[in-house]
Parts: structure tokens; sequence; C-alpha cells
């Protein structure tokens, strides 16, 4: 694990993955992605590779098994809400007091690499309250009711999502709730800046978007070269899912 060599400021991450997959059908969290790991296991590891510690927050049903699957001090799994900000906040209680930035990633987004949580980290060192990834939007873009819209000035924000710790944890204080943090910190007063994304970035909400990450993932590297959890054990991913 990275000891947060960056300006040695202590960072931690929040892997948010308790969903309960309606729109996939079931636990996307836990599908197979790549040899013998399951779709968190790639957000897990590029989070512990910039990271001194991760907390992985789950759906109830998950804890016990994905704690058997990444046993404690590496990665400390929670039980998320039922909301996507009550679950960051569950992460937030878990991390300690002296941690300075705060990553928060998507589970479902494990096609993320650890450069581009050290883009976030970076831009937050350099005095921003927080930082996201975003990528230019390339479809043509209509209102509801048929107007055009410029994509010139429009970006689709993923995550990781970075943030000084002190500012994150202000605007989760009054437990409002939004689809990502950034919003929440910019409600707040806090100056949230825009670093380059990845379009192979994707978020797993259909079974296609799966095959998609599968197809990616056999382009980009051999398995046997896969980056996965320090704190990984050879836990069946159908030992998981059951």
């Amino acid at each position: 694990m990275w000891s947060a060599t960056m300006g040695a400021m202590k960072v931690w991450s929040i892997v948010v993955a308790a969903g309960l997959g309606s729109r996939f059908g079931g636990f996307k969290q836990v599908e197979s992605l790549g040899d013998d790991r399951i779709v968190v296991d790639w957000a897990v590891g590029s989070a512990e590779a910039v990271s001194d510690g991760v907390v992985l927050v789950v759906a109830t049903a998950l804890v016990d098994s994905l704690k058997t699957r990444y046993p404690a001090p590496h990665v400390h799994v929670v039980e998320g809400a039922d909301s996507r900000s009550g679950s960051v906040r569950a992460g937030l209680a878990v991390v300690p007091d002296d941690a300075q930035i705060v990553v928060v990633h998507d589970g479902a987004r494990p096609l993320a690499e650890a450069k581009l949580f050290g883009r976030v980290i970076a831009a937050v060192r350099d005095g921003a309250a927080g930082a996201i990834t975003a990528v230019p939007v390339t479809d043509t873009i209509r209102t509801v009711d048929g107007s055009p819209v410029d994509r010139e000035n429009l970006r689709a924000v993923q995550t990781p999502q970075a943030f000084w710790a002190n500012a994150l944890r202000e605007a989760h204080a009054a437990g409002h709730d939004a689809t990502d943090d950034a919003s929440l910190v910019e409600a707040n007063g806090g100056r949230v800046v825009v670093v380059d994304g990845d379009r192979m970035n994707i978020k797993i909400t259909e079974f296609e978007d799966l095959i998609a990450a599968r197809a990616v993932l056999e382009s980009r590297v051999p398995p046997e070269m896969a980056p996965q959890p320090a704190s990984e054990t050879a836990t069946d991913p159908e030992a998981v899912n059951g």
C-alpha cells in the first residue's frame, strides 16, 4: 500500500459499493471480472495503490463475505445506507481524524486506474477544496422539450473525486443527499475543479456494461499482470455471490 508520499499528506479512500443493483438484476459489485477477481476488486486495488487506508462500503448482505475477502487492517468493510450520500457518511465515520485528503470512488467503476486517483489528489493538493474527473460529452444533446443544448460546455462527471477531508466532512454534516460529493462540497461553499477523466472509466449499470468492461480489460493487460488488492484472498467469486 502506498504511503501518501504526495506531499507527505495522509490520504484515505472510500469505495462506495452499497447498491442493490436493481437495474443490473443483482449485486453487480461481486460479478466476475477478469481471472478470479470480482468487479469491486479493481476499484479497491486502484484505491489501495494511492491511499494510506481504504474503506469499502457495501450492502448489508455482502458485509460478512467481503470482510473475509478483504481482511483488516488493509481494507475496512462497513455497511452502507439507503442512499449514496448516507453510504459515504458511513465510510467517513471510519476514516481517521488525521486523514487530510479523502478520495471517494464508485465501486461500479472498476476501470479507473491509479493514475486517475493521482490526478484528483494532486489537484486538491494544489489548493482546491475538491477535484472531480470528467470527460467531454460527445453525443448530441437535447432537453426534454426538444431544444438543442450546446455540448461544448458539458462534461460527463465520473469518480474518483478527491477532497480535503475537513471540506468533505463539513459538506456531509447536515445529512443532505446528492448524486455526488462534489455537489455537496460546492453547496457548502467549496471550490471544486475538473480534471481529465478517462472514457474507458465506464460505470457498470446494465449487464451490457459488464461485457464492455471485460472487453476493455482483455485489451488493456494480460490477466496475470492486472492489478489487484494487496489484501485480496483467494475467495471464489461464486462464494461471494452466495
